[in-house]
């Protein structure tokens, strides 16, 4: 059993325990990281920092033992629209907010998707996009934006590890700059994690440099390769399978990074109102190194 692997998942934030409900359902999964949105990802609306019990979350994450947690930007911001002004105008200022608000949280760490150029073209969408980082980013942020892989569907940026690079290209303060590499993201972009894992990570290393990786999110994915379609699976259940995505977890070169699952939740059979998230099981499956063909199972035989 691998209990150093840094792992958790994408958790909530929601009630009167707020953050502090985040970091416990964080622990009732056994993982020793995880991400968190600061609001609804669909929305603006906001709680004030001092509703969300940061302090209380803190203390309890320093009296189990994690020390890294993660913020996911909202959807809603898109850096690269060029159609409406006031879209990009929306997401600057919002993004400066995410900022300041992950850092009071006490994550380094914020999750962002590039942004879809509205068929304005990638050219065009990554220069707004730079536009955008160059208004946010400046000598006092104690955070860094890790730009997501993206798996090409409609008009996203950052299908490529190249356009990434481009973007890093502009910014003026792309020392806070880094990457949240995606696992499903970057097989359905065309890259081989399956059959040829070192190559994209040599490819990854020469243009844009593994000490950039900030985050993975660990998720299969219910397509083949460069169907640029973005629809998660549980683990082991989907074309990358288990043996591929436990080779990423488990990569001495990513020791110190955390490792973050977006996996499904599994539905229970004849209940279409209540679902299970199955975090805890597939953690237990990962720092085992064993697959479990009946984790769906197990995980509805525990409701």
């Amino acid at each position: 059993m691998n209990e150093s692997l840094l792992i958790g998942s994408h958790v909530g934030m929601s009630g009167k325990e707020m953050f502090l409900g985040s970091v416990k359902e964080a622990l009732s999964y056994d993982a020793n990281t995880f991400m968190v949105y600061t609001g609804a990802p669909q929305n603006t609306r906001r709680k004030e920092l001092a509703d969300l019990r940061i302090d209380e979350a803190k203390a309890l994450m320093a009296q189990q033992g994690i020390t890294q947690f993660v913020v996911h930007a909202p959807y809603i911001i898109n850096l690269a629209n060029t159609v409406k002004p006031e879209i990009f105008s929306l997401a600057v200022d919002f993004l400066s907010l995410e900022l300041s608000r992950t850092e009071a949280m006490g994550s380094h760490v914020l999750v962002l998707h590039p942004g879809s150029h509205v068929n304005a073209g990638a050219e065009k969408g990554i220069a707004k996009i730079i536009e955008g980082l160059n208004e946010v980013l400046s000598e006092q942020t104690d955070c860094f934006i890790a730009l997501e892989t993206m798996a090409g569907k409609g008009s996203e940026i950052g299908r490529t590890f190249e356009e990434l690079a481009r973007i890093y290209d502009g910014v003026h303060r792309n020392d806070r700059l880094r990457v949240c590499f995606d696992t499903c993201h970057t097989n359905d972009s065309g890259y081989d994690l399956v059959g040829d894992y070192d190559h994209v990570m040599e490819q990854f290393d020469r243009i844009l440099g593994c000490g950039q990786i900030a985050v993975f999110h660990i998720n299969d994915s219910k397509n083949p390769r460069s169907a640029s379609k973005d629809r998660h699976e549980n683990i082991g259940f989907g074309t990358i399978g288990f043996e591929a995505l436990y080779r990423v977890v488990t990569d001495p070169n990513f020791t110190d990074i955390p490792k973050i699952l977006e996996t499904p939740y599994v539905a229970l059979p004849g209940d279409n109102k209540r679902s299970l998230a199955p975090y805890r099981y597939e953690i237990a499956m990962l720092r085992s190194g064993s697959f479990d063909p009946q984790l769906i199972e197990r995980i509805q035989a525990g409701a």
